[in-house]
């Protein structure tokens, strides 16, 4: 039922462009440390070629997945078909945070349409790509994307945005996130 990929092939990038959700898994070190998985949303994932992918790092009620990049940079990517046939795609990599201050950002965050609170853009090197049946996953249909997160950074603005990430730039197991929280949501 399962099978790996040694690229992303056009089918395979085909099905994660029509995804409206995606999950995002990484861990610490640590062996007491939380492992994190995130849902995330709002058309934030681009693939750059057939072995890196790339996310906005929308400011949220947490830093984990930063922190853990910052770390170790193990992440791991899901896809899953809510709708037509079931299916799941799952991207294993290396990980980084790419800050606004970093020189790459302008590029990088040039593929995604202009959202409210970005802090950032993560980009994973892919070292293991696989599928599998995604059987026992339900069909739900896509009714829209949820406002609360975009219209709560719009209404804070650049820099209440900033100082949220400031204040907010620690992991739930003590590791810091972003390097430059200070430009976090700023333009």
């Amino acid at each position: 039922m399962g099978r790996t990929h040694s690229r992303l092939t056009p089918d395979l990038v085909e099905f994660i462009e029509r995804q409206h959700l995606f999950f995002v898994a990484t861990a610490p070190l640590s062996e007491t440390g939380h492992v994190n998985l995130s849902p995330k949303g709002l058309d934030t994932f681009r693939v750059i070629d057939d072995r890196t992918v790339a996310y906005l790092d929308l400011t949220g009620s947490g830093i984990e997945t930063a922190a853990h990049l910052q770390e170790n940079g193990r992440i791991a990517v899901l896809f899953c078909s809510f709708d037509g046939a079931p299916r799941l795609v799952r991207l294993h990599g290396r990980g980084r945070v790419v800050e606004r201050a970093h020189a790459d950002y302008d590029a990088l965050s040039a593929r995604f349409p202009a959202q409210p609170g970005v802090r950032g853009v993560i980009v994973i090197d892919v070292q293991r790509i696989s599928g599998s049946c995604g059987f026992g996953v339900p069909l739900y249909e896509y009714q829209g994307d949820r406002r609360q997160l975009t219209d709560w950074a719009s209404r804070k603005g650049p820099d209440g945005i900033a100082d949220y990430a400031a204040r907010h730039n620690e992991s739930v197991d003590g590791l810091p996130g972003l390097e430059t929280p200070e430009d976090a949501g700023r333009e």
